[in-house]
């Protein structure tokens, strides 16, 4: 999952994107309305964690181009103001999930997670092929009934494996899901780190190479 930080209490987006980013996830962050509308021109992201008071362009307005446009990703606002009138004209603007501040890592991350299993076609609560066994929500993985563990970006490498169910996925496409835009687009880090997920699924190998295309799990 591809998330989107538009906060611009910098202090705050960090704290959150770092706990995001524990989590296995990839984000970015931006601090105003106007560049959070330019990455979403360019980028696919899954969920938006957009702050109301954004300068440039408002949150209101950002929300507002967001669902004119009819784009795919689902939009958690953050505010001040959680009064039901003000939760009530979020929602009203094309926000999915409204979040007042002060609020807990705990209940925005839950809140993430469930925007996150909208904005894409529903996963089963276990991802299984081949003799493997992926649980998200508990960030476990098994194969033939050995748990395995793994780095964050090793378990998040898999799952989008499992979840393309057979079909092939591209490097290119790895990078976008699981990497943040900070990554260098020319790096080895997929082939890496891919290297280091088979050794530790083990044999018989269990992710095949596309030559020329990209990964998947047959």
């Amino acid at each position: 999952m591809r998330i989107l930080i538009a906060e611009d209490v910098r202090v705050l987006a960090d704290s959150i994107a770092g706990g995001l980013r524990a989590e296995a996830l990839a984000v970015d962050v931006v601090h105003d309305g106007g560049a959070a509308l330019e990455r979403l021109s360019v980028h696919d992201y899954d969920v938006l964690v957009l702050d109301r008071g954004l300068p440039v362009v408002h949150g209101d307005q950002v929300c507002r181009t967001l669902a004119d446009s009819g784009a795919s990703v689902r939009i958690l606002m953050l505010t001040a103001a959680a009064d039901l009138r003000s939760r009530v004209a979020g929602l009203n603007l094309g926000a999915d999930d409204y979040l007042g501040k002060p609020f807990s890592f705990a209940e925005l991350l839950a809140r993430v997670h469930a925007l996150g299993r909208r904005s894409r076609p529903a996963a089963p609560p276990l991802l299984e092929r081949a003799g493997l066994r992926l649980d998200p929500a508990h960030r476990e993985v098994y194969r033939d009934d050995r748990q395995i563990s793994l780095a964050r970006k090793e378990f998040a490498l898999l799952a989008e494996l499992l979840r393309a169910d057979g079909a092939v996925v591209s490097a290119e496409d790895l990078l976008e899901k699981v990497w943040d835009e900070h990554t260098d687009p020319f790096t080895t880090i997929v082939r890496v780190t891919m290297m280091k997920l088979r050794r530790k699924l083990g044999d018989p190998p269990v992710i095949e190479t596309v030559s020329g295309v990209g990964y998947r799990i047959p």
